[in-house]
């Protein structure tokens, strides 16, 4: 039965309360705290940057942004929880590079972090260090594969857990320099950094902001930075590519979502606040203490990284044949 003029008119005038409704949202929004969840322990990256972030959107919003962590199955449990919220714009997810690595990971992943979860923008982009306890002999990287290579059990490398940017960085390092490392997940930066301070693991390609405040002190030696150019809070160390493992150029971004079906002008608004904390000097000094390098995109921007990183570990994750559960 084809639509009368009537039914059209009632379409017609239902699209456009929706549509009012979505703008007076936004306009009112938010009315109450938000909460911006974290998907690993207090103290590594992902927190540090969120509480950062946080703190201004707080202010920038007029309303509360309560930082809280979910850890678990390598960021995925923090992620599945933000898909699941109700999508209003007052549960957010500090999102990182981990969850596009985890879609070819996991094979039971509970939702598509492409599709399930809407972008906002990429906070900053934190380059990775190889970093070894100050017993451990080894001053450089080929000093380190010679005694990985001659180390009985296994030389062991820690990361934030299986399927995240540093477990999938330590098996390309593996295969590239010949040598055979047992992998040791952890829940996060914390007990990761305790354990490889206190010799309990050897090695680990963590982000800069947990370690470096244990570099200065001596406590740990940084040996090659992952990304191609070198870190402006590591300028000293050199990169792995300088070191012989040409074209290794592997960092981890950070950056905020939301469920799918929040309304656009809430995620338009909640992007436009956020980039211009990103941009603000403030922010952007802060950034350059912790190691980050700021980046503040558009929602569009985001998803296009999103998909070029998801099909780009997917190839290194069948590559180094690394699959779980």
């Amino acid at each position: 039965m084809r639509p009368t003029k009537f039914s059209r008119g009632v379409q017609a005038a239902c699209s456009l309360a929706v549509l009012l409704a979505s703008q007076a949202m936004a306009q009112a929004y938010p009315t109450k705290p938000v909460t911006l969840i974290v998907p690993f322990p207090p103290g590594g990256t992902t927190d540090v940057l969120a509480r950062a972030l946080g703190e201004k959107l707080g202010q920038s919003l007029g309303q509360t942004v309560i930082v809280e962590n979910k850890p678990g199955a390598g960021a995925t449990l923090g992620a599945d929880y933000v898909v699941k919220a109700k999508p209003d714009g007052y549960t957010l997810l500090m999102g990182a590079v981990h969850h596009t690595i985890a879609t070819s990971v996991y094979r039971k992943l509970p939702y598509s972090f492409d599709k399930d979860l809407a972008p906002i923008t990429t906070v900053a982009l934190v380059p990775n260090v190889l970093v070894v306890s100050e017993t451990t002999k080894a001053t450089d990287m080929k000093s380190l594969v010679a005694l990985a290579k001659s180390a009985s059990p296994k030389f062991t490398y820690g990361s934030n857990g299986n399927g995240t940017a540093q477990h999938l960085i330590g098996t390309q390092f593996s295969a590239l320099t010949g040598t055979e490392l047992l992998h040791i997940p952890y829940r996060g930066s914390g007990p990761l950094t305790t354990d490889l301070i206190g010799g309990q693991v050897m090695m680990s390609f963590d982000t800069i902001t947990p370690v470096l405040p244990h570099i200065k002190a001596g406590k740990l030696r940084a040996l090659g930075v992952t990304t191609a150019k070198r870190s402006s809070a590591l300028p000293d160390v050199p990169t792995l590519d300088e070191q012989g493992l040409k074209g290794f150029d592997m960092g981890t971004w950070f950056g905020v979502l939301a469920p799918a079906a929040t309304p656009k002008d809430v995620v338009a608004k909640l992007s436009t606040e956020m980039m211009k904390i990103i941009a603000s000097p403030d922010f952007r000094k802060r950034m350059n203490e912790i190691g980050a390098e700021p980046i503040g995109d558009t929602p569009a921007q985001m998803a296009q990284l999103i998909k070029t990183d998801t099909e780009r570990y997917a190839r290194l994750v069948k590559s180094a044949n690394v699959t779980l559960d």
